[in-house]
């Protein structure tokens, strides 16, 4: 393995913490209607537990209101159980087939609270990257260790490792930033 191929192999990885933690901010509730906040729900489907989205349609209806379509019509009730039973605060009703999810208006606490764990997830995609980043260190430090690499090699690639860490970071607090403002605008 060259300076070249960790430095890329860390870039990628970084990348992939970015995606993942852009993920988990799909999942904190911000007041407005978005279809992935209904994603960490399972309903029980013939004794097992599955992902919603396995067994219905979700949607925004308005920037209040999501629907869930079961595809089956006796899902309706445990889909119904499910949303109302996970910690998202929600309170489902039914109307026919169709099982509307309106988001109630958020309070000051409840946003500050969703700012803090906004805040701590973009700390754990921080440690994450730094992380990757003393892994890339470590795994050149052993080029070097093995002489297929020179120390000024070594200087070299460390500083460029640390750029690639440095924009990484600064795009999770664009994140965390631009998702707090969301939290508040609402």
């Amino acid at each position: 393995m060259t300076i070249a191929d960790i430095r890329s192999a860390t870039d990628a990885k970084m990348n992939q913490s970015i995606a993942a933690f852009q993920n988990n901010l799909t999942k904190i509730r911000t007041g407005r209607a978005n279809s992935a906040l209904l994603d960490a729900i399972h309903v029980e489907y013939y004794g097992s537990q599955v992902p919603l989205s396995q067994v219905a349609n979700v949607s925004v209806l308005d920037s209040r209101t999501l629907s869930v379509q079961p595809w089956e019509k006796g899902m309706g009730a445990k889909i119904e159980k499910a949303i109302r039973e996970s910690d998202l605060g929600l309170n489902p009703a039914s109307m026919g087939d169709l099982i509307r999810v309106p988001l109630p208006a958020m309070s000051e606490e409840r946003r500050k609270e969703m700012t803090k764990l906004v805040r701590n997830e973009g700390e754990s995609a921080k440690i994450a990257t730094r992380n990757l980043r003393r892994d890339a260190n470590e795994a050149v430090k052993k080029l070097v260790k093995e002489k297929l690499a020179s120390e000024d090699d070594q200087k070299r690639a460390e500083a460029e490792i640390q750029k690639v860490t440095d924009r990484h970071i600064a795009e999770i607090d664009r994140l965390v930033a631009a998702k707090e403002a969301e939290i508040m605008a609402v």
